[in-house]
């Protein structure tokens, strides 16, 4: 961006929440494509949100004029590859503008469409995740990872094993005993960022079962300059893959995620699962903030 251009309107919006004081901001900017890496970066510094997304002209032939878009995601301290409540809450944004429907974003990650949907003057986004994958952790990198949380081992639901999910990012799968455990969350920033940064981790996904398909999730981000994410969408998509390929719940199923109690801005994430589709769906409602 030249030093005479005018800086693009940078809108700010909540995701999985329908009240702005819930979920997880994010900035939204409809129009980057006078922005270079640098500017998008400071723009997500200066706002100090988890991520800010950043819409692009999208390649040729991947939809229709205004349902298609090029999309860039970076935290206060670097590009990633995905992020789910952005993207959430850009199709929240193009809907308010556009209207409802089905509009595509091509991510360094793949091609995600999102599906809008207003009812009762609440919109809701649902994504359609990169096809998914799971993958062991080792035991030493669970110890440091354990150790740089200050989590005992015996604070860990056996039930669910810790793997890395992904899917547009990667993330450390760990499952609290306890939903006082999931509370206590106090950890060791530049411990935990340097084992992340080693395994190419955006997320810890943090999860306590409360019922069948019901959790209570948690996720530490210092990769990102931020302490802990308040709902994570791309973590809920891995997640969902992770506990259809475990078995923990059915091929075809709707889980619940609750994220953000702790610290105050509660949202809520819904993920579906269908069976002979490996792709995970993740929805929630958006609404602007001021």
């Amino acid at each position: 961006m030249t030093t005479n251009a005018p800086r693009p309107e940078v809108l700010r919006y909540t995701a999985f929440s329908s009240s702005p004081d819930g979920g997880n901001p994010a900035g939204v900017v409809l129009d980057a494509g006078a922005l270079d890496d640098e500017d998008m970066l400071a723009i997500a510094a200066d706002l100090g949100y988890s991520e800010s997304a950043f819409l692009t002209a999208p390649p040729e032939g991947l939809g229709p004029e205004g349902r298609a878009y090029g999309i860039r995601y970076f935290s206060p301290k670097a590009e990633v590859s995905f992020c789910g409540h952005a993207t959430v809450a850009t199709a929240v944004a193009l809907a308010e503008r556009t209207g409802p429907g089905e509009v595509v974003f091509a991510t360094r990650a793949g091609i995600v469409p999102v599906e809008v949907a207003e009812e009762d003057g609440t919109v809701r986004a649902t994504l359609t995740s990169v096809e998914p994958h799971v993958a062991e952790v080792s035991d030493a990198d669970l110890a440091e990872a354990l150790a740089a949380l200050g989590w005992p081992a015996a604070d860990l639901d056996p039930a669910f094993p810790p793997r890395i999910a992904f899917a547009g990012a990667r993330h450390l799968v760990l499952a609290a005993a306890t939903r006082a455990r999931l509370a206590d969350l106090s950890y060791d920033f530049a411990r935990l960022e340097a084992l992340m940064h080693r395994l190419d981790l955006t997320t810890l996904q943090l999860v306590w079962r409360e019922s069948a398909t019901v959790f209570h999730v948690r996720d530490p981000f210092p990769v990102g300059g931020v302490v802990e994410d308040p709902a994570t969408g791309a973590a809920a998509a891995a997640f969902g893959a992770y506990a259809r390929e475990l078995g923990l719940v059915p091929e075809d199923a709707v889980l619940t995620l609750h994220q953000g109690e702790d610290l105050g801005r509660p949202g809520r994430l819904t993920v579906t699962l269908r069976a002979g589709d490996p792709r995970v769906r993740v929805g929630g409602a958006g609404t602007r903030i001021g």
